[in-house]
């Protein structure tokens, strides 16, 4: 018999459980994406936090109810023996999955005791960032670098985690010494002038550049300025920055910068 004979005899008998299975795929997928705005809206007037694990959870609510609908009308499979079936095997299936599981747990255990939250500055096994996103395996912390540091639920519940205040994440500290008899006053301004001019474009807008003094050496007055990089800006390129922008002042005193002999 011709194959496409086939098809069609098949598709003849059995176009009813197609057009079903069509329509019940239809509702969920609309169902879901409707879903999914309506949470994620909720969780943004709500105290806990927006993150992709409690919104995939309810996804695979709405595939697992829609699969259900399916089983015995298209596939002829009793609903209530599969279930039975998967009770069965259960223990075996947990076993096999008991990281997915205790991942799980701990997103859930991170989101609802609000120990992190997306936006959230964090150090983790000395690897600083932000909190991009925790879903239903894992939690993910972007660097300033661009890398994302993928950690597993299970272990951030574990690790040691540190939150940072968004001041000191973004903190750069450039230290200096100047000439014994410097105008303090003045030198101050001058720093924070230069600076604040430097690192245009570069400086995080909420917080100013300051000059904080830390004590004396044979050479001078010790003193660190502190500034402030944008989110995007690696550490590195502020420091750069801030050093070139007091290099060539008057008030500092080079000869406590070591030099090779």
């Amino acid at each position: 018999m011709d194959p496409l004979e086939i098809i069609w005899k098949w598709l003849q008998n059995n176009y009813g459980r197609l057009i079903y299975l069509a329509i019940v795929a239809l509702i969920a997928f609309f169902f879901d994406k409707a879903l999914t705005r309506v949470v994620r809206r909720i969780l943004d007037r709500s105290q806990v936090p927006n993150a992709s694990i409690f919104v995939n959870i309810l996804r695979v609510v709405v595939w697992v109810l829609a699969a259900a609908t399916v089983l015995q009308p298209v596939f002829g499979v009793n609903p209530t023996t599969l279930f039975t079936a998967l009770g069965i095997g259960g223990l075996a299936v947990s076993l096999g999955l008991k990281d997915t599981i205790a991942n799980v747990i701990g997103g859930f255990g991170l989101m609802l005791g609000r120990v992190i939250q997306p936006g959230d500055y964090v150090s983790v096994a000395g690897t600083k960032g932000i909190v991009k996103d925790i879903n239903w395996r894992q939690t993910v912390v972007k660097e300033r670098n661009g890398n994302e540091m993928v950690i597993p639920n299970s272990i951030l519940n574990t690790a040691s985690l540190e939150k940072l205040d968004p001041s000191n994440e973004c903190l750069v500290q450039v230290p200096f010494t100047a000439k014994a008899g410097t105008d303090i006053s003045r030198m101050e301004q001058d720093i924070v002038a230069a600076v604040t001019k430097e690192t245009e474009g570069l400086a995080n807008t909420r917080y100013a550049p300051k000059v904080k003094l830390t004590g004396f050496s044979p050479y001078g007055i010790e003193g660190t300025v502190y500034a402030f990089a944008k989110s995007d800006l690696l550490l590195s390129t502020m420091a750069d920055a801030v050093a070139r922008a007091i290099a060539n002042a008057e008030y500092l005193e080079h000869r406590a910068v070591a030099t090779d002999a």
